[in-house]
């Protein structure tokens, strides 16, 4: 493995196959971005800065019950990992030409599910690297698998071009979960829509980002209804990308706008309260968060910064 130092399965139908008695027995568990991810707090001098390969294109972030990220590449679908305690990575997956790696989270199982950009979803073992499993969600062309989190005994994935969520299982193989979105949802040609992913408190539904034009939604498990989420204290969520959640707080990373937006969720997941923003003088267009002890660690994908093979990538770290 390269180190870096500090300094397939056929496209689903379009139907959601969970019924009222599957819905039930889904729990929350870890790995959906809750306070049960980890417990372990970060030392004074683990680093808070690290940096990743030149020209790595960073998207996703995903940590688990040990101090290690993993880090998704969208220049050909490599995956980094690095030890929060030196800073120091190690190349897990080294990718391909053609491959793109941006959501991804970590199960308790030592699996990683992967969105893969062009309708791709894949399994990866955080120990070797090898790719388990390979979904084709979509068509290569047309949609964008952009996020993805883990609820229950799916993986839910999100398609930033298309008003559909997708559920893959997790730890098994099977049939592939295809939840269109109703309701309150807009879906806006030409733009990303459907982003960040993550369980509500209750267990019993998703919370999305559409990033343009700012919207969160509460999302049916049962029905695909979409039900707007009322925002107090900000109009809008714009250029929202990754989501974390602990209890009933809500992270939103808002990528061009360089800054975490802390939301108090009610009990039933239906408004949304800002309690403050995050910003951070290291931030360079950061899109997605993961959480480790009392830190939350994003990656600076610098959308605005021209990629060259010489471009330079951190991640960052900052207290919550």
């Amino acid at each position: 493995m390269t180190r870096i130092h500090p300094h397939a399965h056929s496209r689903p139908t379009r139907r959601a196959l969970l019924g009222g008695a599957a819905l039930t027995a889904l729990a929350v568990t870890t790995g959906t971005g809750t306070a049960s991810a980890n417990s372990s707090a970060p030392q004074a001098s683990w680093p808070t800065e690290f940096p990743l390969p030149n020209a790595f294109l960073p998207e996703g972030i995903a940590i688990g019950s040990r101090p290690y990220a993993y880090m998704g590449s969208r220049a050909n679908g490599a995956i980094l990992r690095t030890d929060l305690r030196t800073g120091e990575g190690e190349i897990l997956s080294p990718g391909a030409t053609g491959l793109v790696s941006v959501g991804l989270k970590l199960d308790h199982d030592g699996l990683l599910y992967v969105a893969g950009s062009t309708g791709v979803a894949r399994v990866v073992d955080s120990r070797t690297g090898e790719v388990r499993t390979s979904y084709q969600l979509t068509p290569s062309t047309g949609h964008f698998i952009n996020d993805v989190t883990l609820l229950g005994d799916r993986a839910w994935f999100t398609d930033s071009l298309d008003a559909v969520l997708y559920g893959v299982p997790r730890g098994r193989t099977g049939e592939v979960t295809a939840l269109p979105l109703t309701g309150d949802w807009v879906q806006t040609p030409g733009v990303n829509n459907a982003n960040g992913i993550v369980g509500t408190p209750d267990g019993h539904g998703l919370i999305v980002v559409s990033s343009s034009p700012g919207r969160l939604y509460n999302v049916s498990l049962k029905t695909g209804y979409a039900t707007e989420i009322g925002l107090s204290g900000v109009s809008d969520v714009v250029n929202g990308d990754g989501l974390f959640r602990i209890g009933r707080t809500l992270y939103v990373v808002q990528n061009r706008l360089n800054r975490i937006s802390v939301f108090d969720l009610d009990a039933k997941a239906v408004t949304a309260t800002l309690r403050r923003t995050i910003t951070d003088p290291r931030f360079d267009v950061p899109t997605t968060a993961a959480r480790f002890g009392n830190r939350l660690y994003l990656v600076n994908a610098r959308f605005t910064t021209p990629q060259t093979p010489d471009t330079t990538f951190t991640a960052v770290a900052v207290s919550i």
